[in-house]
């Protein structure tokens, strides 16, 4: 019976023999020794292997063995201290599955190649550690709008109608007509409020934007959720409560995993709701209060968000951007008009924004007129102008990117570590 090492770490195992699948993680001989250091899913360990306790096959692969070759291992769990973990393998059995040929990944490559053989580096401990948190926080973002009543829902990734401008587009030929990859499924989400109230996505987003920045992704996974009968602060409300509730979940249940990926718990237990929440005027003069140069009318970018947030311990809202620098399907504010009902979510110590959300127009009316504003093709957007025409409610949403809220989380120096496979304007490989 196979028995994971996380398992030996548990105590239970120890003076028993067990059998362990796995890969070498280290490796180096010696005389009538061979120490390797075996990985698997779980964690890693120590494994010592005499010459007078296997057999000479076994003898044989135990000295052969590359680094990251396969192999299964029996032998008796032993406590040592001085061993990583403080248990240690007194081998009995060590049988190569796939010796495989010397591993090209070593210390101090750049990240140039380590990202032409991203295939083989996504074993290491860095990219592993930063994968299982990846997959844990989108759990509990699934787990939050799940225990709260929203549907999941499942959008096209093609599509005639582009979300955030033109400029961002990637454009393909649909059986020869124009179309495009997503750029975000907020307008097909909002189709189900109508039915569903409450519904999430989480799926692939594409822009095409000529970005070189730590925070920006050709391709990235979206979380957008859209509520009807919600308003600006209900919006903000609920972000500040997801946030929270993952960054919660992850401090509780999986501090040794943070730590492994470079981010102190003790400071995400400081990131508690409410969020302070800043209006655009005023979030502009701080910025250059504390030293930037930003225009009123101007969108923040990078260096201004980093400015903003730059001693920040929790996320701050910026909300009621300029009407004519946000998206057409934002409502116009009627206490401050001129301004939208939105609100972008920056995360602390200059990580940026991770959400952004608004209020949808709602009316008919009001939709068309900015539309026509924006010189927006209204044929190509029909199919969404129609969900005002018929028992249309007031209704908002937001957008997280799953790789910035983790980028921040993790306390990651770049985005491209936040995912597996990083698209970006430079690279389309593995």
């Amino acid at each position: 019976m196979i028995t994971t090492i996380a398992k030996v770490f548990t105590g239970q195992m120890e003076g028993k023999e067990i059998s362990l699948r796995g890969w070498v993680y280290r490796h180096r001989s010696g005389g009538n020794m061979v120490f390797a250091v075996v990985r698997d899913s779980t964690g890693i360990i120590q494994v010592a292997v005499k010459k007078d306790k296997v057999s000479e096959k076994d003898w044989k692969d135990a000295n052969d063995a590359y680094v990251e070759s396969s192999l299964t291992i029996r032998g008796v769990v032993k406590k040592d201290e001085r061993a990583p973990g403080g248990y240690e393998i007194g081998a009995t059995g060590f049988e190569l599955i796939s010796r495989g040929e010397p591993f090209p990944v070593a210390k101090d490559l750049s990240e140039e190649y380590l990202l032409d053989i991203r295939h083989l580096w996504m074993r290491s401990q860095k990219m592993t550690n930063i994968m299982k948190a990846r997959h844990h926080i989108v759990n509990y973002l699934r787990e939050f709008f799940n225990n709260d009543g929203f549907y999941e829902i499942a959008p096209p990734i093609i599509t005639r109608s582009g979300c955030e401008g033109g400029s961002t587009l990637f454009e393909m030929d649909y059986f020869g007509e124009k179309a495009y990859l997503t750029q975000s499924s907020q307008m097909y989400a909002e189709v189900f409020v109508f039915s569903h109230e409450k519904v999430y996505v989480l799926a692939p987003s594409f822009r095409a934007e000529k970005s070189r920045t730590i925070r920006h992704l050709a391709e990235y996974w979206h979380l957008e959720p859209e509520m009807a009968f919600y308003d600006q602060k209900m919006n903000m409300d609920l972000q500040e409560k997801m946030v929270q509730y993952a960054v919660e979940k992850m401090v509780k249940e999986h501090p040794e995993l943070l730590k492994a990926c470079g981010r102190d718990p003790l400071e995400l237990e400081k990131v508690l709701a409410p969020f302070e929440r800043m209006d655009y005027a005023k979030a502009v003069d701080r910025v250059n209060e504390l030293g930037g140069k930003m225009a009123h009318g101007e969108d923040f970018g990078a260096d201004e968000e980093a400015i903003l947030t730059k001693e920040a311990i929790r996320p701050m809202f910026v909300h009621n951007f300029p009407k004519d620098i946000k998206a057409f399907y934002m409502r116009e504010d009627p206490k401050k008009p001129g301004t939208v009902l939105n609100s972008d979510l920056l995360a602390p110590a200059g990580h940026g924004e991770i959400i952004g959300g608004s209020e949808r127009i709602w009316q008919y009316d009001e939709l068309v007129t900015r539309m026509k504003e924006q010189n927006l093709d209204i044929k190509d957007y029909q199919w969404y102008v129609d969900l005002r025409k018929y028992g249309s409610v007031p209704h908002s949403g937001f957008g997280l990117g799953v790789e910035r809220f983790v980028k921040w989380m993790l306390n990651l120096d770049h985005i491209r570590d936040a995912i597996p496979f990083p698209r970006t304007i430079t690279r389309c490989y593995p």
